[in-house]
């Protein structure tokens, strides 16, 4: 499991589309992204390098020069839907054996010697860190030869590319401030596909709001494997003994979310994901602080039981957790928080289970991300455990717990029943032309009549109803 807040399922694996196509007669590409939010941000430094090549994108892959689907290796489900897809890429060779196939990310990391040598399905190989590489890689499989480059990098973090934005609501954007993981949890193959943690300098990611902002941006999210440990020091890997004074000179996360909220009022502020063996008080007094940096914490959890908790190498209890989320209740009153939850995990037992769901009850989550356990390769809990509960002990664990959040986001969000909320609007509702719908500051999606409002403009709504997930109101002054 990925500890990053996934993209809405309507928008994995959409064609993404660069706002401003390339010169004409330029090449065409199609590309797709699939898994979290930080894919989709790696998917908008892939197509700033290749507009700056001359490429425009398509939607439509039989038409593409080139085609790049950038990868989630975090769950088997992902990988079989990306192999299902490679195979009706091929089928576009048919027309245009000139056609270039490639794959990016994290799945082309794990699995290169199976695409380009056994399945012969890709033309072009790239891992997350050598996205630069891939005009040249493209050169290489126009002759017919295949391209690969999968290094890993102890320094990259993109911090001098704009990236492109794809898909853009205009509103809303990501900002990457870390890459790579050094938290080795062992369910997890992060730290094998993206390699050591490194942070970027802050200069960039502040530079790169107010630019967001100055093109009618309003709202970015920090994005990061563990947007807690974000630790700039002068450089980009974390030093193993950083002295005092560097130390004292550093910037944390607390103090880089200050910087970015301290640009403009109106720029709202999220981030994801957060670890809950690394979220300090500082960070919640600095959400506390400013009322541009949304009441929202992303919190995964994993599993109530400790002992599952320490075979995932999580390192921290359950008590350790339920005093994270005290301290969030006790410093943001009005903050919503969510989770990931992985069932099933290695041993887990019957109580241990419940165990989690007795945790569910106690913090009574606004939403959740939850997942069976999916043994992946290389990680310390393939190499140490044994897969060894049942596949429809997993399925019925993980519906008690589907069911149970269902319930308690049910509960949450008619807590915002009569409530008045600032909402930033994000475009027209699906249901109605005639309604806008945003987010407030606690995420949960707020619908109402359009009158007036454009998308980007604040607006307060008074809520008087509610579905399970979405509250429904009225704007007023």
């Amino acid at each position: 499991m990925h500890e990053n807040k996934e993209i809405d399922e309507s928008k994995q694996g959409e064609a993404l589309m660069i706002e401003s196509p390339a010169a004409k007669g330029g090449k065409k590409l199609f590309l797709e992204s699939y898994g979290c939010a930080m894919n989709f941000s790696d998917s908008e430094i892939v197509a700033s390098i290749l507009k700056d090549q001359g490429f425009s994108t398509t939607q439509d892959f039989f038409e593409a020069d080139v085609i790049f689907v950038n990868t989630c290796a975090i769950r088997e489900g992902a990988e079989q839907r990306v192999r299902k897809r490679l195979t009706e890429y091929r089928k576009a060779k048919k027309t245009n054996p000139d056609l270039i196939i490639g794959v990016l990310g994290c799945m082309a990391e794990r699995l290169k010697s199976q695409f380009l040598e056994e399945e012969k399905l890709v033309d072009i190989v790239v891992g997350p860190d050598a996205y630069r590489s891939l005009p040249q890689l493209i050169e290489t499989a126009e002759t017919g030869q295949k391209a690969v480059n999968v290094l890993l990098s102890k320094e990259e973090t993109y911090a001098d590319i704009a990236p492109v934005r794809l898909g853009s609501n205009g509103v809303t954007a990501f900002i990457s401030i870390t890459r790579g993981c050094d938290n080795m949890c062992a369910f997890c193959v992060v730290p094998f596909t993206r390699g050591r943690e490194r942070s970027r300098d802050p200069e960039t990611i502040v530079n790169e709001a107010k630019d967001l902002f100055e093109k009618g941006y309003r709202e970015v999210t920090l994005l990061g494997q563990n947007v807690d440990s974000y630790l700039w020091t002068g450089g980009g890997l974390k030093k193993e003994n950083p002295t005092a004074q560097e130390l004292s000179e550093a910037t944390t996360f607390a103090q880089l979310m200050e910087k970015v909220a301290l640009i403009n009022p109106d720029l709202r502020v999220r981030f994801s994901t957060s670890h809950p063996k690394d979220m300090s008080d500082e960070v919640l007094h600095i959400i506390a602080k400013y009322d541009n940096i949304c009441s929202y914490v992303h919190l995964p959890v994993q599993s109530g039981n400790s002992r599952i908790l320490e075979m995932m190498n999580r390192g921290y209890t359950r008590e350790w957790y339920l005093n994270r989320i005290a301290a969030i209740r006790t410093i943001i009153p009005d903050a919503a928080i969510s989770m990931d939850i992985i069932t099933g995990f290695c041993s887990e037992t019957e109580e241990e289970h419940r165990d989690t769901l007795s945790l569910m009850e106690e913090v009574k989550y606004h939403f959740g991300y939850m997942f069976a356990y999916s043994e992946r390769p290389k990680t310390l809990a393939e190499r140490t455990y044994k897969d060894d509960v049942p596949e429809e002990i997993k399925k019925r664990r993980l519906q008690e717990i589907v069911d149970l959040q269902v319930k308690h986001s049910a509960e949450r969000t008619k807590e915002g029943v009569g409530k008045v909320f600032r909402v930033l609007v994000e475009g027209v509702s699906k249901k109605s032309a005639e309604e806008l719908y945003g987010r407030n500051s606690q995420n949960t999606v707020v619908v109402f009549p359009k009158k007036n409002y454009k998308k980007g403009d604040y607006v307060n709504v008074l809520v008087d109803n509610c579905t399970g997930g979405t509250l429904i109101g009225n704007a007023v002054d």
